[in-house]
Formats: structure tokens, sequence, C-alpha cells
């Protein structure tokens, strides 16, 4: 599991940072946590190719969030893309959807659907599953949680003292299932451990509230918008933000192993005021800059 932060800018991009867009390699998932403009060009420059896309996740319409959206799909409508786009957004993402495509001429089409969603798990497979939440900003807006799920794996100086062959016998027990081998019941637990999964949470462009907390619970990474310090809190709270002080807040009382913070207001020339901020509350913070990249 690898996230590459492709932008970490708010309203304005700068030099250093472009709009924001988070992107989530899973296995064959690729998941795009908003698109903001210019988000194709920075998967070039991070060497990452645009086919891996199988998943965008819209938290709301603002453009900062979606300018990005018509030449991504204009760029993977002319390329060799196998499979269907799911694109993922509040409610009114499918008539802005038909909105866009209205504005713009596009020579191919791609395939590709539109979801709405208003609040809990929206997808589901063995591996893992997505879940949204509402946020405040003012207009329809979404925070996401991406859950892997806990793995049985087997403990193999277990498994060879119970002289257990490699095989169908090892294949039940992985699925949480008892087995009979020489004579003895063997349970799951006697050879077998859990593996927890990894929580990833995704906020940005909200107040705290009471989904924040839903959202970021135990996440293993806590990705948070900081858009100003608590120096501005007053602009911050106006404008429907979250401080870097309140994002640690939020990492502290939801038990996060480690807070990522994004979405800075271009008037920070860099970010150490930020990160300061937030780690005289949460001490494993670091501010994210673009094409930084984090394994799990």
């Amino acid at each position: 599991m690898q996230i590459t932060f492709l932008g970490t800018s708010s309203m304005v991009p700068t030099k250093e940072r472009n709009q924001i867009a988070v992107f989530l390699s899973y296995g064959s998932e690729g998941i795009l946590f908003d698109c903001g403009e210019g988000t194709q060009r920075q998967f070039k420059i991070a060497g990452i190719s645009l086919t891996k896309v199988t998943k965008i996740l819209i938290s709301h319409w603002h453009g900062d969030h979606v300018l990005g959206l018509p030449g991504l799909i204009q760029t993977l409508s002319s390329m060799d893309y196998n499979g269907k786009l799911e694109i993922y957004g509040p409610q009114g993402t499918k008539k802005r959807m038909e909105n866009m495509f209205e504005a713009f001429v596009f020579d191919k089409r791609l395939d590709f659907v539109v979801k709405e969603i208003k609040s809990g798990i929206f997808f589901e497979n063995n591996e893992f599953q997505l879940e949204a939440h509402p946020l405040e900003h003012g207009i329809e807006i979404l925070g996401y949680r991406f859950a892997e799920k806990d793995i049985r794996k087997i403990d193999v100086k277990k498994v060879k003292k119970y002289g257990i062959p490699f095989g169908h016998l090892i294949g039940r027990l992985q699925q949480g299932r008892a087995i009979e081998h020489n004579g003895k019941k063997i349970m799951p637990d006697d050879v077998t451990y859990i593996e927890k999964g990894k929580k990833i949470a995704y906020i940005t462009d909200t107040v705290l509230c009471d989904s924040c907390y839903k959202i970021a619970d135990n996440a293993d990474l806590l990705v948070c918008e900081a858009t100003y310090s608590s120096k501005l809190a007053g602009k911050s709270e106006e404008y429907g933000h979250m401080t870097a002080k309140q994002a640690a807040q939020l990492a502290n009382k939801s038990n996060a192993k480690q807070l990522v913070l994004i979405h800075f207001s271009a008037r920070y020339k860099n970010t150490q005021e930020l990160e300061e901020d937030a780690r005289n509350i949460f001490d494993n913070v670091i501010c994210a800059k673009d094409f930084m990249k984090i394994e799990l």
C-alpha cells in the first residue's frame, strides 16, 4: 500500500504545491482522492501511469478539488484504458459530470460510472471497504475512509510443529476453519494469527465536526487539512476550514497513529508554523509535500 501526495495546496497553487490530489495504490486498485487542476501532469512527474486510476473519490465540487477532472478524463479516453472508471462523490455529482461533458468536447468517450454517496460504506470487496461521511463546509461534502480487512496469516513455526503439510489444509485454516490432522483437531488460532488491516482517513475542507471523528477513528494514517495555523482560527472557521491545531486534536482524540497535514493556504511560504502548531498537541505529525510517498 502506497500513498502519493500529488497536490498539497488549497485554492491557490504555488510554485512548489499543486492543487489538492492524493493517490492510494493498493494491489490492482488505484484510488484518487480529489483531482485539482494539473493532477494528470503530477501523475507523470511522479512516474505513475494514469491507467492505474480505478476509482476517483470527490470530496466536493469547489474548483480546486475537481478542475483536473476534464483533463484527466480526456487523457484516459485517448489511452489504452481497460475496465470501467468509477467516480464517487456527494449528491449532485451526476449532474455536474453531465454539465462537464456538455461544456467540453471529448473526441472519445471513456467507459465510466458515476455514483452519488450520502453516508456509510459504499464499496466493499474481499480486501477492503470504502466509507464516507458528510462534513461541514457550506456545500455537499464528504470525508473518506479506506479500511483494509484483517488477514489471517500462518505461523510457519507452529505449522511445522504440528506437521501440517502446505496445501488445502493450510487453506482451510486461513479461512478460519478447523481441521483434522494425525487424529488431532486443530483450531485456526492454534497455528494462525490475525494481522489487522490498515485504515486511512482523508478529511479536507471542513470545520471540526462529529463526522471527522468517525472517519479518523483508529486510523493508521490520518490525512487532514490544515489550511491555517491556530493564529488564524477565526478566519479558518469563517471559511469552513480546520487549523493545524484542530487537525492534531482530531488525531489525538481519534487515536490515529500518524497525522499528515495537507491543503495549505498559499500564504505560507513554508509549513514550519503549521507543523509546530500541530506538534504541540500530537507528536507524530508531518506536513505533506508534493510527490511525497508513504508506504504502509
